[in-house]
């Protein structure tokens, strides 16, 4: 566990974009809206991602990269960020999962998880 107290709280919200999908090839895509929060004492920036996508067959997509949607936004105690993105499946139920590498304002660099989370058509229940 990080030192100070860093606390960063992660909530996601997820949905199926129908009109991008064609499930005749096996193209799944889902749109997910993520929500960071910094309910520690001191201030951190998010200065990288790290993803790990499955899809029901036991794919495994890994993405790492700077930031989030082209920033780094940096988290005052209390303060939030929240941006969209999406991924695409071959099945029509996944999951991902994954930590976003903060630096906090006292120097110390620290992770913070993301839990899994389900990407699923509607109505598709395994």
């Amino acid at each position: 566990m990080p030192g100070n107290g860093h606390r960063i709280v992660v909530d996601v919200t997820t949905n199926y974009v129908e009109d991008q999908s064609e499930p005749r090839d096996r193209r799944f895509v889902f749109a997910y809206t993520i929500t960071i929060r910094n309910e520690g004492p001191v201030a951190a920036r998010l200065v990288s991602r790290h993803w790990i996508i499955t899809d029901a067959n036991g794919k495994v997509q890994e993405v790492r990269g700077e930031g989030v949607v082209g920033e780094q936004p940096h988290l005052r105690p209390g303060q939030g960020f929240r941006y969209s993105s999406g991924a695409v499946i071959e099945t029509p139920v996944g999951v991902m999962q994954g930590s976003y590498q903060m630096v906090a304002d006292d120097g110390e660099r620290f992770d913070a998880p993301i839990a899994p989370f389900s990407l699923a058509i509607p109505g598709v229940v395994h």
